[in-house]
């Protein structure tokens, strides 16, 4: 059986939907942490955490819908993940920057694939890239946040 190019973009949609999945169960995380907290830890978990994977899921998005309409493809509609139980702040803020991590390293493995290159979408490849770039700041940032959390 031949692997024809309409497969493979499919599969990529789908390797890029398990990301965006994974993105939004992050947002759910930090938008918990952020509701357990005072106001000015929340404003830091806004800016440190929200901003960039709300952007992360924002290009996720854009690149996922982009490819489909470019190759005729059907397009997802994403809904949001549901909230996780009430846990500590810092579980919470680990499971966005673990989630975050996941979702980076689905799109690294899409990447090493070469798969975009294969199905020559150059706008798919710089989405990926601006993507994992924005996921890239939610580790740091987290990093900054827990060290002064509870201080």
């Amino acid at each position: 059986m031949t692997y024809t190019a309409d497969e493979a973009r499919k599969e990529l949609l789908g390797e890029v939907a398990m990301a965006i999945d994974e993105v939004a169960r992050a947002i759910a995380a930090a938008g918990e942490a952020y509701d357990a907290v005072d106001e000015a830890t929340a404003d830091r978990i806004e800016e440190g955490l929200f901003k960039p994977l709300q952007g992360a899921y924002a290009a996720a998005t854009r690149t996922h819908t982009g490819f489909a309409a470019r190759h005729d493809l059907p397009t997802t509609r994403f809904a949001p993940a549901p909230q996780p139980a009430p846990r500590p702040v810092r579980d919470l803020v680990e499971d966005a920057v673990d989630l975050a991590a996941h979702a980076d390293q689905i799109l690294a493995d899409l990447q090493d694939s070469m798969a975009p290159v294969e199905v020559g979408d150059a706008e798919l490849r710089a989405g990926l890239a601006d993507v994992r770039r924005r996921l890239g700041e939610v580790p740091v940032q987290a990093d900054r946040l827990l060290r002064t959390l509870g201080r």
